[in-house]
């Protein structure tokens, strides 16, 4: 992944992250319904994989709030 260089594409790519929520929940719902393991397993997976993206980007916006303290401390 690589990292956005300003706050509006870490809010951009947590909104398309977010976004990617909405079709996961539709694959794990049907999962469900037709009780597919392998598909309720993959979207599990993916799930993850969004919240671990989402908390990358995250803490990225963390760091830049905290460099643009620093820079007014100066």
């Amino acid at each position: 992944m690589s990292k956005p260089k300003s706050k509006l594409g870490v809010y951009i790519s947590i909104g398309t992250s977010v976004f990617g929520v909405i079709g996961i929940a539709k694959q794990l719902r049907s999962a469900r319904e037709e009780h597919d393991t392998l598909q309720l397993v993959d979207g599990i997976v993916s799930a993850a994989a969004v919240i671990t993206g989402v908390a990358l980007l995250g803490r990225e916006l963390r760091r830049m709030n905290e460099d643009i303290h620093d820079v007014l401390s100066d």
